[in-house]
């Protein structure tokens, strides 16, 4: 009965040698994969600036992001700001709320002590979650794109939009600014000294709690911007990054926890992946799954990740 059933549902699987061969809707999901990829891509870097700083992954990244696409909602709807000074408002608004969840409910853990600060954050995750309900209420919304949806290159139904070439170009110019700021600052220099060993940097006098206070502000105005960049392909409800938090851990574990440019090269391989599995295999109601499905694999095989850095301990 089992194999049978399982029989049937591969048999579902829409596998034509007409898509397999339509060259245009292969090109049409590969624009398509990019979009979707540069969105989980800047998600990912994100999750990736508190892993390397704290050593455990934000699970109210997601959350954190949602709130800021809100935001976004409010200054650029309901204030009639333009979408760009909107997002960039709302990155502000959303940096400080990290900061001072950071302040009032990390910092007084031991970084030291994972467990208790990953419960925290999965907590946060569901308030959260639960209080932009509350607020906003649960019915569907729609965000404007700062970019627009015309294609400046077409082939038959294959399009390469503006708002492709903005979501890849937003995720490749925060890597630029990221790496400047990591290399050419004194905040970054002292982030890099926190993120590479905690303790030393106390004894160096490094004030770590503002350094990680500002790891959480920036990871949550790159957040709200991944928002502003996937939720106009989508509807704005309270359950709409949660999703794309999904997918934005398998990018960053199949590109590194701790690297930054393997989070961009993970977000894109995702994105890609998913929707060529959409597409040629009919396996949207699976693609939660296969996202989580990589992660294991990946944590599996190669827990650093691709780029990921192999710490090795003396003794």
């Amino acid at each position: 009965m089992l194999f049978c059933r399982l029989a049937t549902t591969l048999g579902t699987f829409d596998i034509s040698l007409d898509k397999l061969s339509d060259g245009e809707l292969w090109l049409a999901q590969f624009f398509r994969g990019l979009s979707d990829g540069a969105t989980y891509a800047s998600l990912a870097l994100a999750l990736v600036m508190i892993y390397k700083s704290t050593g455990f992954i934000n699970f109210a990244q997601g959350s954190l992001a949602l709130l800021g696409v809100y935001l976004v909602y409010v200054f650029s709807v309901e204030q009639g700001l333009p979408i760009a000074v909107a997002v960039v408002c709302a990155m502000v608004a959303s940096a400080l709320v990290a900061m001072f969840i950071e302040r009032t409910f990390i910092r007084p853990f031991p970084p030291n002590n994972v467990l208790p600060l990953v419960i925290v954050t999965l907590g946060l995750l569901l308030i959260i979650d639960s209080a932009v309900g509350i607020v906003w209420q649960f019915r569907t919304r729609s965000l404007p794109s700062m970019f627009s949806d015309s294609a400046p290159i077409q082939w038959g139904i294959a399009r390469l939009t503006w708002r492709t070439i903005g979501n890849l170009g937003a995720v490749f110019v925060v890597v630029g600014l990221l790496y400047v700021l990591m290399a050419r600052t004194k905040i970054g220099l002292a982030f890099r000294a926190v993120s590479s060993n905690l303790e030393s940097a106390q004894l160096m006098g490094i004030r770590v709690g503002s350094t990680l206070g500002f790891g959480w502000a920036l990871a949550a105005a790159i957040g709200t911007l991944s928002g502003a960049l996937v939720v106009p392909d989508l509807l704005l409800e309270p359950s709409v990054m949660l999703r794309v938090l999904i997918f934005s851990l398998a990018a960053a574990a199949l590109g590194g926890l701790d690297s930054m440019v393997g989070a961009v090269l993970g977000g894109l391989v995702v994105g890609l992946t998913r929707n060529l599995l959409v597409t040629f295999l009919d396996l949207s109601e699976l693609a939660l799954a296969t996202a989580v499905a990589v992660i294991l694999v990946v944590l599996l095989a190669r827990p650093t990740g691709f780029l990921g850095t192999v710490r090795r301990e003396r003794v």
